[in-house]
């Protein structure tokens, strides 16, 4: 079946209330500019749903910079290609957004703690923007699961947490990053890596990956040429220790994060 592309909320509507009853939706939302990360997430839910939903929109209202926003690489025709050869059913593209924000952004949601930390405390209101363009999708599509990556680890929990606060019938399910060879997470940002950059920007995770002390892991991180944000260890309420890091290559941010192993060699830091 050929991949319907919808382009308002009025076509996405009438097409979600003509899908049979009891249909088991998958729903992946991106901001486009896909890879095999994304594709990735279109294959589980694939696996696992009657019907596959992609939404492709660049949200502005979780950009800080209105650089930042223009510069976002759009490759929609590439993005409706990988569609159809994951088997996507539906693919939600807004016309513009006054589509998904008809009131212009006067209602949004809000969190209060963890939004403010990590890439909260560097990208003010970045989160209300994800949380908010979530909750209305989520409320459009009605699936029964969505699917995130956890490259983006801090907008993975908050979404669950939002789902969990607002009793969302949708089930938020995360999935493994996914690397290139060279072990830099897969991200829509690295096609704006100058060649140079990419050359270095592996770096990053090698330096976390690699050296257990947070103290030595920063200074090879700068020694590689990135600004960092923040470079922590977390332990998650699942006991899990998480190492997370922000760091800014050239003029594009770069984010990561791992799940540390359970070794002596792997002390719990904080802030560094």
């Amino acid at each position: 079946m050929k991949t319907i592309v919808l382009k308002t909320v009025n076509e996405l509507i009438a097409w979600r209330k003509g899908l049979a009853p009891g249909a088991r939706v998958g729903f992946v939302p991106t901001m486009g500019a896909l890879h095999s990360g994304h594709a990735s997430l279109l294959e589980r839910a694939r696996s696992e749903n009657d019907v596959v939903v992609l939404s492709i929109f660049v949200n502005p209202t979780q950009f800080n910079q209105a650089s930042d926003l223009e510069k976002y690489p759009r490759t929609l025709k590439a993005d409706l290609e990988t569609a159809e050869a994951a088997g996507v059913d539906a693919v939600f593209v807004p016309k513009d957004s006054a589509e998904l924000y008809p009131e212009g952004y006067r209602y949004r949601v809000i969190e209060t703690e963890l939004s403010k930390e990590l890439c909260g405390a560097h990208r003010p209101g970045h989160f209300d923007g994800v949380l908010t363009v979530v909750l209305k999708l989520f409320g459009l599509v009605r699936a029964r699961r969505a699917y995130f990556g956890e490259k983006d680890f801090q907008q993975l929990s908050l979404i669950r947490g939002m789902a969990h606060a607002f009793f969302l019938e949708t089930e938020v399910v995360g999935c493994p990053t996914v690397r290139e060879t060279d072990g830099l997470a897969m991200s829509s940002r690295n096609l704006r890596l100058s060649p140079a950059e990419r050359e270095v920007a592996p770096k990053l995770h090698a330096a976390m990956t690699s050296l257990a002390d947070l103290a030595a892991a920063r200074r090879a991180i700068e020694d590689a040429g990135f600004r960092i944000d923040y470079l922590e260890d977390r332990v998650q309420p699942t006991g899990e220790i998480r190492r997370f890091v922000a760091a800014t290559l050239g003029e594009i941010r770069l984010i990561d994060n791992i799940a540390l192993p359970e070794s002596e060699n792997f002390a719990i830091g904080g802030p560094v």
